[in-house]
């Protein structure tokens, strides 16, 4: 989260923030800063996020032009942000993990230019490579949070990250440029749901190459539907604070390659529900998602 101003992470042209986490408005602190503050002071209880998803309120700093809150961990569509693993790797320290940020997945005009890549791990050390090529290996200092390299030149291609725990191997992450967009793959987080007319299950779409990999950047239009009687779409989103498309709608864009639609039984109709994802150009996606 950020003020607006040039130069803070901020892009008052897209609407966007920066993802590395390193900015706050005035009245807030970075995690980082945080993190320290209760190190230094470890007779502190706890923290306070604000908040933990976002929300239809607060678009600070772009007041009267997005929808939502810029600031949770989670997105408005439930997705986890790269902030989510910041704080995953200060918050379960014995979960082994690694989070690469950001994807490498770039326009051509960005070839060439200096792109900032940082490590969230819950190891102590971690090594970057870049299309197979070390780029060092760091290790956290007592008020670090992060591992970062921060004069990168991007190339297309991958980067993979091995993290350390007391110079053991402990976590592992990779980021790859993607190619062209060729399909959507639909799941549920829940495939069978009560048929109470209140049970949900909610479907993530993802925009996906063709080899399967979520393409970070893809916006396309998506259109939403379901066969048979035993449920229903009751919403839809992407996590976009500056989407204005209502949640009702059966039609709307990919964010960074995903896109979500919730889908609820009928009260005492039981059955399968086929929900089905589709967009111009790009294989459609199903997933059956059964009322009992």
């Amino acid at each position: 989260m950020v003020g607006g101003a040039p130069g803070d992470g901020a892009d008052p042209v897209t609407k966007r923030v920066s993802a590395y986490g390193l900015y706050a408005p005035s009245w807030a602190a970075s995690p980082d800063k945080v993190f320290e503050a209760q190190d230094h002071h470890t007779y502190v209880a706890g923290e306070f996020v604000w908040t933990g998803w976002d929300y239809t309120s607060e678009p600070t700093p772009y007041d009267n032009s997005s929808r939502s809150s810029y600031f949770g961990i989670i997105d408005l569509a439930g997705f986890k942000k790269d902030r989510y693993y910041l704080y995953q790797s200060r918050w379960r320290p014995d979960l082994p993990m690694a989070h690469i940020l950001p994807h490498w997945s770039w326009p051509e005009d960005r070839v060439g230019q200096v792109t900032p890549v940082h490590i969230f791990t819950s190891g102590d050390e971690a090594e970057l490579f870049v299309n197979d090529v070390s780029a060092g290996r760091k290790k956290k200092g007592e008020f670090d949070y992060r591992l970062r390299w921060d004069n990168v030149t991007y190339a297309p291609g991958s980067l993979r990250a091995q993290a350390y725990r007391n110079r053991t191997e402990w976590a592992s992450a990779s980021r790859v440029t993607t190619s062209e967009a060729a399909s959507l793959n639909v799941t549920a987080d829940r495939t069978t749901i009560v048929a109470d007319g209140y049970d949900l299950s909610f479907v993530t779409v993802a925009v996906v190459d063709a080899v399967g990999n979520v393409v970070p950047q893809a916006s396309n239009e998506i259109s939403f539907s379901v066969a048979g009687g035993a449920g229903k779409i009751v919403s839809t989103d992407n996590g976009d604070p500056t989407d204005m498309v209502p949640f009702p709608s059966l039609d709307g864009k990919a964010f960074s390659g995903l896109a979500l639609t919730i889908v609820r039984s009928e009260s005492g109709e039981k059955g399968d529900i086929v929900v089905e994802a589709k967009a111009e150009g790009l294989a459609t996606g199903r997933v059956v998602v059964t009322a009992a």
